[in-house]
């Protein structure tokens, strides 16, 4: 082998040393997310902990063409600046034959909490920013960790939920 195809082979072996590591960080957090949120899998054990329906955010979110979230039962004791992986502000149930199913977490911050701190950039939780949703006034990431979402993980929408 000559030099150049050497050094090119080692940076392809780094690369993709250096996916590997961020794919299984990622997953890693993922898992932890799925522990710590896993007695949450029946509604009345989220109510236990403080997680309700709120009124006018006690419909299920839905989006035809682009498709759902489900209903958030959300934990206002813990809405503030900061978002913690392990305690979400908010476990969305979607609608089953069976009943409500947990199928994401999600992390809010209100706009007006986060722009009193005078911050120029959007809250942000495991190097990601989370995005502002304009017409419900809070900066949210979704994390679909209990519910396939072949949109992604940290994406609102799910496709494969819909609202009765």
């Amino acid at each position: 082998m000559n030099r150049r195809t050497l050094i090119i082979s080692g940076a392809i072996g780094i690369l993709a040393l250096i996916l590997v590591a961020a794919r299984t960080f990622g997953q890693s957090d993922l898992a932890k997310i799925r522990r710590a949120t896993a007695q949450f899998h029946r509604t009345e054990a989220a109510k236990a902990a403080g997680y309700d329906l709120r009124p006018g955010l006690d419909n299920c979110f839905d989006n035809p063409g682009v498709g759902g979230m489900g209903f958030h039962y959300i934990n206002t004791d813990i809405l503030d600046t900061q978002v913690d992986l392990l305690h979400p502000e908010a476990m969305v149930y979607i609608p089953s034959p069976d009943g409500l199913q947990l199928g994401a977490v999600e992390y809010i911050i209100p706009q007006d909490k986060w722009d009193a701190t005078g911050s120029t950039e959007p809250p942000m939780l495991m190097g990601m920013h989370l995005h502002l949703n304009k017409d419900l006034h809070v900066y949210v990431m979704h994390a679909w960790v209990w519910k396939n979402n072949p949109r992604g993980v940290w994406e609102d929408w799910n496709p494969n939920v819909s609202c009765p």
